[in-house]
């Protein structure tokens, strides 16, 4: 299957389409969170809640991005026509949230590590769920960083040359893959402790 060109559009218009299209999902979901959920039910009564609600938000928020690079990257393998500009972008603000969202986890492991956190009641009552669960997905989280960093430069910097050059296009749909597969091992076990013993 031949690549077709890259699309004749002004990139700077696709820029500001996408965030205002972001910035009124997120006004939206932010009004409908406003009118239906009570401020400290939606938080929880934890000291740390404000923290967790973010590490929660930014990482909900990623799940769409490594989502959207999944879905590019089989486009990329398939040898199917891209936006150029919706690469870049769209990979750059998936490097900025993989960023943001590992700076708020590690708030977050502060109180888990300390004394009476949920560390201390894991190792107690069932210390393989630390040993599995939080030491595995604190470490598989982090290997997101480099991928969605390295997608992001291959789009910058080959840009054109993706529509020639297939191993460009199948290293970066590679790393794509890799960066869904580290992002949802981490969420789900997140997600899980959570459920098992909040902060």
């Amino acid at each position: 299957m031949s690549l077709k060109p890259w699309p004749e559009v002004d990139p700077r218009k696709v820029q500001w389409s996408v965030i205002g299209t972001v910035a009124i999902l997120g006004l939206v979901g932010l009004i409908i969170t406003w009118l239906t959920a009570p401020l400290e039910r939606l938080l929880g009564e934890s000291a740390y809640a404000v923290e967790a609600a973010l590490h929660g938000v930014l990482a909900g928020v990623l799940m769409v991005a490594v989502t959207i690079g999944l879905f590019q990257a089989v486009r990329l393998l398939a040898g199917q026509a891209l936006f150029l500009p919706e690469l870049q972008i769209g990979s750059t603000v998936t490097a900025m949230l993989t960023l943001l969202t590992i700076i708020a986890g590690n708030r977050i492991y502060i109180p888990y590590r300390a004394a009476g956190g949920p560390r201390t009641y894991f190792l107690e009552q069932a210390p393989e769920v630390h040993k599995i669960f939080f030491e595995f997905k604190e470490f598989m989280a982090l290997f997101a960083l480099p991928l969605a960093v390295c997608a992001a430069y291959l789009f910058w910097r080959y840009g054109e040359q993706l529509i020639q050059r297939r191993p460009l296009r199948t290293t970066a749909a590679a790393l794509l893959l890799h960066l869904f597969f580290y992002f949802m091992v981490a969420f789900g076990l997140g997600a899980a402790i959570t459920k098992l013993k909040p902060v």
